[in-house]
């Protein structure tokens, strides 16, 4: 069980998380939707002290830390416990594909070189990457560099996967990949919290669909009740918006 309490953010004078209760299933989808710049990614960032937020408590399975108090030794258990996946990939442009998903697993799961990479190879048959094991970023399209994103996440065998509108740097022809291998990663009932701005993926894969708007979540459901009968004001006109 994933639980958020009463998350704060603020940069500067603005609540950009204002308040947050979340509560995650195990084995949940959860997608969050939402205009631009109402804190949907410094939710994610938060989630795993990427950002700091300034107040509120983080529980992931069996460790609760609090955001204001949290100690190194804290954060680095609750990142072994999350797993981010970047809009923009974050991948070390002077490793392989191979050694950019092996390299999260000696530094946070502290494991031997030859068995990371092993592993490693694994993940990448898994997101049908396995003849670009010795690629690196830059002789890869922006799908497949997603893809090995996703696979350095998975690789990790978190408890929650944080995807952060992983589609949007991505050119049209990519978009469609990226999307397959993430319902392959949901098929297998991970735990996973989503911002993503395509709508239609997220009516089809979120267990519940959550929208928020400044910094606070408004309104959340089934897809089926967000998308064809939300029932805050603010939900409706975004929902208008973007179709």
């Amino acid at each position: 069980m994933i639980e958020v309490r009463g998350l704060t953010k603020r940069f500067g004078g603005t609540a950009v998380l204002n308040g947050i209760d979340l509560t995650i299933r195990p084995g949940e989808r959860i997608v969050v939707i939402g205009p631009s710049g109402t804190g949907k990614s410094t939710l994610l960032r938060c989630l795993n002290f990427l950002d700091r937020a300034e107040s509120g408590t983080i529980r992931v399975g069996d460790l609760t830390v609090d955001a204001a108090r949290a100690t190194k030794a804290q954060i680095i258990a609750l990142r072994r416990r999350t797993a981010f996946v970047f809009q923009n990939y974050a991948l070390f442009a002077n490793r392989t594909a191979r050694g950019n998903i092996a390299e999260a697993l000696v530094t946070v799961k502290r494991l031997p070189k030859a068995e990371a990479d092993a592993r490693a190879d694994a993940v990448l048959r898994d997101v049908g990457l396995s003849d670009k094991a010795e690629a690196y970023p830059a002789a890869l399209s922006g799908g497949q560099q997603q893809r090995v994103g996703i696979g350095r996440a998975l690789a990790l065998d978190a408890q929650l996967m944080l995807f952060d509108e992983p589609t949007s740097a991505l050119d049209p022809e990519w978009v469609g990949e990226v999307l397959s291998v993430i319902r392959r990663v949901a098929e297998r009932h991970q735990t996973m919290l989503i911002v993503t701005h395509e709508m239609q993926f997220a009516r089809e894969i979120a267990d519940r669909v959550i929208f928020m708007e400044g910094g606070r979540i408004v309104e959340e459901g089934p897809p089926a009740q967000i998308f064809d009968a939300p029932r805050d004001p603010r939900t409706q006109a975004f929902l208008r918006r973007v179709r």
